[in-house]
């Protein structure tokens, strides 16, 4: 049996009026997810414990298994493992966005205007992290170049208790409320004022500045944690998988449940990814492993950009790309499951995530449910009748040991 789990990061949403009232997963065009929900079986699931920040990592975990309430201990932990940064027992791994701030004539005033300080290149990016902890960087506080705004800061013997804020959360809101509070919350902001002197005049900016894209005057630090510990994939349900996803937060997880990570060229975390690339690698490594789990980032970007356009494009690219390809490519086993979902909805009128249960389909090749007749979007969530999971972690496993196939609109 070979197992697939195909993730559009934050594809559903609400009613979006610039969609004539749809969701965005209503108005794109999903052949091939619509194929899934028709022969497999739907339901839902809570992939955030209530009560716990709705964040990828949060989510993430829970589908692959993990009890949040149990391993999460931050975000930057799970960063720091994709991106081959060893933390000791007494580290702390900081999330560090490049964001752009926009400051009022008197610089009295302070927005967060873009989280991902325009989606900046990775090269450009790393030209900054490097220069960054040449000049606030030492002994005790180290910066890690990651993918396009996504870095890392790890601090030596740190105990800050400090409440963070994610960046994408305050979008085109002053940032004086949600500079981090609580112990240790000095430091923090000292080191994300100076960054601004550090950033501003660089000759990366000004060239972007020249170009007509928006600088990374700026650091944000957020998601802090300590290592975890985790058992791996194997242990936990005695096979092998490998993983894909252009964001460091989901391939650490990855990392820590022993899979192997798939390098594939091209692959950003926007609307510009290769697509088909991730969907080519995942069947060329399922001849070897039993389990792919094959996460696209580029719906939640979207949403939280606030731009219906983009994330209908990014959902049919999904769809197309991805979900297509990797059916087409199912042929060629004898048995297999595919799970379809997304790891927490990300509405556009929001442009963050939410915590409220999200749909999901299974297609396995040795059963067909009976079907749902309205395609794989959020019409799911509002059906009678449907299996809902109230603990997301329990999922994976009902998965892999086929207690989901086949049940199709029945509880």
């Amino acid at each position: 049996m070979k197992y697939v789990v195909l993730i559009g990061d934050g594809m559903t949403d609400r009613a979006v009026p610039a969609l004539g009232g749809s969701t965005p997963l209503v108005a794109a065009r999903t052949p091939n997810m619509d194929r899934i929900a028709a022969e497999g079986a739907c339901g839902t699931v809570r992939t955030v414990p209530k009560g716990m920040h709705p964040g990828s990592d949060v989510a993430n975990l829970s589908i692959l298994g993990y009890d949040p309430a149990l391993y999460f201990t931050g975000r930057a932990p799970l960063e720091a493992a994709s991106m081959g940064v060893e933390l000791g027992p007494d580290d702390v791994a900081y999330r560090c966005n490049l964001v752009t701030l926009n400051f009022s004539q008197e610089r009295t005033r302070v927005r967060m205007d873009d989280y991902s300080a325009g989606h900046i290149s990775s090269e450009e990016a790393a030209v900054l992290i490097e220069h960054l902890d040449r000049e606030l960087g030492g002994d005790e506080i180290t910066f890690h170049p990651g993918v396009s705004y996504r870095h890392l800061m790890v601090m030596s013997a740190d105990e800050s208790e400090a409440d963070c804020t994610p960046p994408h959360d305050i979008l085109g809101k002053e940032i004086g409320d949600y500079l981090p509070l609580g112990k240790g919350c000095e430091c923090l902001k000292d080191l994300m004022m100076r960054s601004v002197e550090v950033l501003e005049g660089h000759e990366v900016n000004r060239r972007r500045a020249a170009e007509g894209k928006k600088p990374a005057n700026s650091i944000w630090l957020w998601g802090q944690g300590k290592k975890p510990a985790m058992p791996t994939m194997g242990e936990m349900f005695g096979i092998s998988g490998a993983l894909v996803s252009a964001v460091d937060l989901t391939r650490g997880i990855g990392v820590y449940a022993g899979m192997k990570i798939l390098q594939v060229p091209g692959i950003t975390g926007y609307l510009d990814t290769n697509f088909t690339g991730k969907a080519q690698h995942s069947l060329a490594a399922l001849r070897d492993v039993d389990l792919v789990y094959i996460h696209v980032e580029a719906p939640d970007e979207a949403g939280h950009a606030g731009n219906p356009e983009d994330k209908v494009k990014a959902i049919e690219d999904f769809d197309s790309l991805v979900v297509g390809t990797v059916m087409e490519g199912l042929a060629e086993f004898d048995e297999y499951r595919v799970l379809l979902m997304p790891d927490h909805a990300t509405p556009l009128a929001l442009r963050t995530h939410t915590d409220e249960p999200v749909p999901f389909a299974v297609l396995d090749s040795a059963a067909r449910g009976e079907g749902w007749g309205k395609g794989f979007n959020e019409s799911i969530l509002s059906a009678g009748g449907l299996r809902h999971i109230e603990h997301g972690h329990e999922l994976l496993g009902y998965f892999i040991r086929g207690e989901l196939s086949g049940e199709g609109q029945k509880s």
